[in-house]
């Protein structure tokens, strides 16, 4: 309890200006997409996943293949666009975290977070 005082006392009095971002290392953008294609395609629930769900929806007397490729296309399209649209909102989002006046807004919020949560920890009981 002490210690979340101390921080939301320090985060109430000397808020940042602005985060400290140090830029990782910069990998390409096919380097990334590598890495999370690899990364479904070789996670085992995805394919637990495709062969216990996908059956239900191919209809009797028609090409299994042709109809779970076209269900894999279809779910992958939809998780597709929701990735860019999450990536287009969290770049709109992240324009505006980094004005100094929300970084403090976040620091001062953050500091009565942990003064509360301080006080609730300290008055608890066991």
């Amino acid at each position: 309890a002490g210690y979340l005082c101390w921080l939301g006392i320090q985060l109430l009095l000397r808020p940042r200006q602005q985060f400290n971002t140090h830029p990782a290392e910069s990998d390409s953008t096919s380097n990334w997409f590598l890495r999370g294609m690899l990364g479904n395609v070789l996670n085992p629930k995805m394919g637990v996943f495709y062969v216990s769900f996908l059956p239900q929806f191919i209809p009797a007397g028609h090409s299994p293949v042709s109809w779970t490729f076209l269900l894999v296309t279809i779910h992958v399209l939809i998780g597709t666009l929701w990735s860019l649209t999450l990536i287009t909102a969290t770049r709109y989002a992240a324009g505006i975290l980094k004005k100094p006046a929300v970084v403090k807004w976040m620091d001062r919020t953050t500091g009565c977070l942990f003064l509360l949560f301080a006080a609730k920890l300290a008055m608890s009981r066991r």
